[in-house]
């Protein structure tokens, strides 16, 4: 089994293009082509984490945050980001980051703290642009079913819960071939006109190098002629954060403590209460005070993130709790989510739930 077979399996509950733009997801250190001895899963990557790895025979470590985030323009160990990537390359051991790839995903981060805290009847609270993009392509018109079957089966027309979705359009395409032309229909030298199917389907992005090699493979003509554009709809299964129904609703301060208790955190930064009962909750794994109008608008009684500063306290505006668990406590069930997934389909070597804690944050 090498490193490939396991990003990859990894990379269909994440899949890359899932992350932001800023972020730095995959394969950081290592290679994909060496063969795995065991996987350590972990929330950071620092040097005790390393040494875990080496100590478990473990060569591979899946990180939800990755070690290196910015450019590296030296590594001489000066910090603890160079020292944990010259101790991995030392000792042969690859790191690989899921971060926002995963907290966009619909199983990701924010879905593991729903089924923690119990909610039921979850969504994605902020849907992704830039994902859903469309294809649109000329064939001739016997040629029309073959060629959407096999986009269909490469991952396109899937919209919601519906497949085989695509729009068709009648026409007249022209062409002429030049000398060096081998044209499948029609002459070299001559314009030719065709009879031809104007197909248009939408796909994630994360399937376009598939249902390209598809479109290739599966034309008649000699040139494809294609478009591609990046539409503005936004994924309902993919995103940030996700909002949910408490199965019995609670007043603020039972609901602050069963978050407390469940959440395992030793301190709870709130906004006022405003004496409301607490049903509808929304959920953001880490850094989430961005989200706070998202959580208002969608009508959340109370909102559980991390990292919110004095002033976002304010715009709860008497309308919402807002709850500030800590980064690390609102992340810290990530590994168990990515060693049940990864344990559910390897079982030929040892995939180990990392026994360190990397929180760097005490509270007194």
């Amino acid at each position: 089994m090498i490193i490939k077979e396991i990003t990859n399996y990894i990379e269909k509950l994440a899949p890359l293009n899932y992350a932001e733009d800023f972020d730095n997801v995959g394969l950081l250190v290592g290679n994909y082509s060496t063969n795995v001895t065991g996987v350590l899963v972990t929330l950071d990557t620092l040097e005790e984490t390393v040494d875990e790895a080496i100590a478990k025979k473990c060569n591979l470590i899946v990180s939800f945050h990755p070690i290196i985030f910015g450019g590296l323009k030296k590594l001489n160990g000066n910090n603890y980001v160079e020292r944990v990537v010259l101790k991995a390359i030392k000792n042969n051991i690859a790191i690989y980051a899921t971060h926002t790839a995963l907290d966009n995903s619909k199983n990701g981060v924010s879905a593991k703290m729903c089924e923690v805290l119990g909610l039921q009847n979850t969504r994605i609270l902020i849907p992704k642009k830039g994902i859903i993009k469309k294809l649109t392509t000329y064939v001739p018109i016997k040629n029309e079913d073959a060629l959407k079957t096999a986009l269909f089966d490469a991952g396109a027309g899937n919209i919601g819960n519906y497949d085989n979705c695509s729009f068709t359009v009648l026409g007249d395409g022209t062409f002429k071939g030049n000398e060096s032309s081998n044209p499948i229909i029609g002459e070299k030298g001559k314009i030719h006109t065709e009879k031809e199917a104007k197909i248009s389907v939408v796909y994630e992005s994360k399937n376009e190098k598939a249902i390209l090699k598809a479109l290739q493979e599966n034309h008649p003509y000699e040139e494809v002629a294609y478009e591609i554009v990046t539409t503005e709809n936004v994924h309902q299964n993919i995103g940030m954060g996700m909002i949910g129904e408490l199965p019995l609703e609670m007043d603020e301060k039972e609901f602050l403590f069963y978050l407390k208790k469940t959440m395992k955190t030793d301190c709870v930064r709130h906004s006022n209460f405003i004496n409301k009962k607490i049903k509808k909750v929304a959920v953001l794994g880490g850094s989430g005070s961005f989200a706070i109008s998202n959580a208002k608008k969608a009508g959340a009684d109370a909102y559980v993130s991390a990292d919110f500063k004095y002033h976002e306290f304010f715009t709860a505006e008497n309308c919402i709790l807002l709850a500030d668990i800590g980064h690390y406590e609102s992340e810290q069930f990530t590994k168990n989510l990515l060693v049940d997934y990864l344990t559910k389909k390897f079982s030929n070597f040892a995939v180990i739930l990392s026994e360190k804690s990397t929180n760097p944050i005490y509270y007194i």
